[in-house]
């Protein structure tokens, strides 16, 4: 008996030798083939035809109490909200329901579009909140609560009852319901297969450089000092939220960051520059930390993106830092503006580093 089970061990050994030596020959040297766990954590998409979409349930009721607990602090209470980002309900009516089309799209004097008005698949929410949300620990939802949370929009905006519960089984009805499922079109050759035939061409029809090219062209010239601030400051005129932030114009070119002074050779750096270096790897510490934890999508260092720049929270709280680490685990609002601030879930350690690094003046 134990001669044979040696044999099996040596067979199997010699199997998986001769399998790991037939994935490398694909590519000698480089990685090896995704195990069927590691696609599958992968492939998440959800798809118009509801390929990919998981087994699954969520009631209205239980979608408000995670809207609230997790959503309502970008985008509102009732999905109304345009402080932080663009309103996701509103602009719909029972009339768009029936017909699938939108009316207030085709009305130019109409304030703006939300996400419901131009949306066309239920797919695309279940898909989005998935992966994306929410925006500050994104994919942490449950199945249970992604169709929770997207039933809770869909009754925001009337298009299934408030005791509603959406599953895999439904969704495809909840769909013919969309208000604006009418209004998408993918006659337009850019969707892939031939559904469409032959006759439909490409908005485009470039072809590449190969020779004569035309070279590269190279900026030479600035916008000049006295022209920058002529219509004030662009950065402050951009919105805040998100990573296009403006030209800071109120300085020159060259000049926006901090400014440089270079000490002649053998001059010994000045006592506040040598307090700072024995900072500087704290310093280093807490703001990777804040970087790992996403804060920085909510805070600046000195200015306001959602909640208030992590410049103004020290100058409010100097050396509070067993408060502060306080907060930031268990959340708030009320003193910063009306959007609150989610419980938040580092760990204990992280908190109070943080917390420390803000309380002795939140220096870079």
């Amino acid at each position: 008996m134990f001669k044979f089970h040696k044999a099996v061990l040596i067979c199997a050994a010699l199997l998986s030798a001769g399998w790991a030596a037939a994935q490398s020959a694909k590519y000698p040297g480089v990685g090896r083939d995704a195990t069927p766990k590691e696609v599958a954590a992968w492939d998440i998409d959800v798809r118009p035809d509801f390929k990919g979409l998981p087994a699954g349930s969520g009631s209205v009721a239980k979608g408000q109490d995670v809207w609230e607990a997790k959503c309502a602090q970008c985008h509102g209470i009732f999905g109304e909200s345009n402080e932080v980002f663009a309103p996701l309900i509103g602009g719909t009516t029972a009339q768009d329901i029936q017909t699938g089309r939108v009316a207030n799209l085709t009305r130019a004097d109409y304030p703006g579009r939300t996400t419901i008005m131009k949306v066309a698949t239920v797919s695309t929410l279940w898909d989005y909140i998935n992966r994306a949300m929410p925006w500050n620990n994104p994919k942490t939802l449950s199945t249970e609560e992604v169709y929770a949370v997207t039933g809770f929009l869909l009754s925001l905006a009337g298009v299934v009852p408030d005791d509603f519960t959406l599953s895999n089984q439904n969704i495809a009805e909840v769909q013919n319901r969309m208000p604006n499922r009418n209004g998408m079109s993918t006659a337009h050759a850019m969707w892939p297969g031939k559904e469409f035939g032959s006759a439909l061409k490409p908005d485009t029809s470039n072809i590449i450089c190969m020779k004569d090219c035309v070279p590269q062209a190279k900026v030479a010239s600035f916008l000049p000092d006295f022209a920058r601030n002529a219509h004030g400051n662009l950065r402050e005129q951009n919105r805040l939220v998100g990573q296009q932030k403006g030209v800071d114009t109120s300085k020159t070119e060259g000049k926006v960051g901090a400014s440089v002074v270079a000490l002649a050779p053998g001059t010994a750096a000045p006592a506040a520059s040598l307090k700072a270096e024995d900072g500087k790897s704290e310093s280093k510490i807490a703001i990777a930390l804040l970087n790992k934890h996403v804060c920085t999508a909510c805070h600046g260092m000195d200015k306001k993106i959602v909640g208030p720049g992590f410049n103004e929270i020290a100058k409010k709280y100097p050396g509070k830092a067993e408060y502060l680490a306080g907060k930031i685990k268990a959340g708030g609002s009320g003193l910063w503006g009306p959007i609150p601030m989610p419980a938040q879930a580092l760990g204990e350690a992280d908190a109070k580093t943080i917390a420390a690094w803000i309380a002795k003046g939140a220096q870079k």
